[in-house]
């Protein structure tokens, strides 16, 4: 064997190195939404590299992968799945792409609710995405979000043990804060167990569970509400008093305002895949206490 295909033999060897100091290069790793981007990266902090499936303003039901990033994830390492729709169409094409790569679902070991609610009058709800007609939204939990960082540290710990101990130091940072986030949420929700507030899309089940909210959808499982659903809405939001709608950017909000004219309501905008995940949260709290006491 020559020196030069000794050297690619340690090199393969040692793994991807950096130019600077035989640093190894972060660890790649793809994510379906953002929340996962942002706390990747803050566990992560600079010992991984992330990429983000679904962008800003597109609907993770609905998204299909660009050819770039099917050749992205040829080099990554880890790809952290959470349960969102396209994810059904697409994971078994995705895991194929790259027999290296490990693949974390976050859903694991977290305690998850059916996609599915009460409108308000007694009438079932039920939406078929999500696994095995499970709710995926778990993100919007802030509890349910350390859960999922605290599995995402061990993986990343097993991958990289080089840096376990600044895995170990981000995840505590993290969790602190999402402890204090969970802690506010509640302050500012004080006054509104019991509540009832109108979404167009049910993001917002965990959300409301744990702060002791109902939330009441328009659109179900990809379909919006035929005449007489959207007259039993209609009554039941003007019986209720329900004051504002809130809407995704990620769907049409042309029934959502319809409605929200229909009983004299204002329309809102919420953003469940809003890369800020902190700072989001706070601003969802304050918009749902706002509305409950319209």
């Amino acid at each position: 064997m020559g020196f030069a295909s000794r050297v690619l033999v340690l090199l393969l060897a040692l793994g991807p190195l950096s130019a600077q100091g035989g640093e190894r290069a972060p660890l790649s790793v793809f994510v379906s939404i953002l929340p996962q981007k942002y706390i990747t990266e803050r566990i992560g902090g600079a010992h991984v590299r992330v990429h983000v499936m679904v962008p800003p303003g597109a609907s993770p039901v609905t998204y299909e992968p660009t050819p770039r990033q099917m050749v992205l994830l040829s080099g990554v390492r880890l790809y952290f799945r959470i349960g969102v729709p396209f994810e059904a169409a697409w994971m078994e094409r995705i895991a194929a792409v790259n027999d290296r790569m490990s693949i974390l679902d976050g859903r694991e070991g977290i305690s998850m609710r059916r996609m599915g609610d009460a409108d308000g009058d007694g009438h079932r709800q039920e939406q078929g995405h999500g696994h095995g007609g499970l709710d995926p939204h778990i993100w919007l939990s802030p509890s349910r979000m350390r859960a999922m960082g605290e599995r995402l540290k061990q993986v990343l710990q097993g991958l990289d043990p080089v840096h376990r101990e600044a895995y170990q130091h981000n995840f505590e940072s993290l969790s602190a804060e999402l402890e204090a986030l969970d802690a506010e949420l509640r302050d500012i929700l004080a006054g509104t167990r019991g509540r009832t507030f109108m979404v167009f899309h049910p993001s917002w089940g965990y959300f409301a569970d744990d702060y002791g909210l109902h939330q009441v959808a328009i659109e179900h499982d990809g379909k919006e509400p035929g005449g007489r659903a959207l007259a039993r809405l209609i009554e039941g939001a003007s019986r209720r008093g329900v004051a504002t709608v809130f809407v995704e950017r990620q769907f049409s909000q042309e029934r959502a305002r319809a409605l929200a004219r229909a009983i004299g309501a204002r329309v809102v905008v919420l953003d469940p895949l809003a890369e800020d995940y902190i700072a989001n949260m706070r601003a969802v709290a304050r918009a749902v206490a706002e509305a409950a006491y319209e």
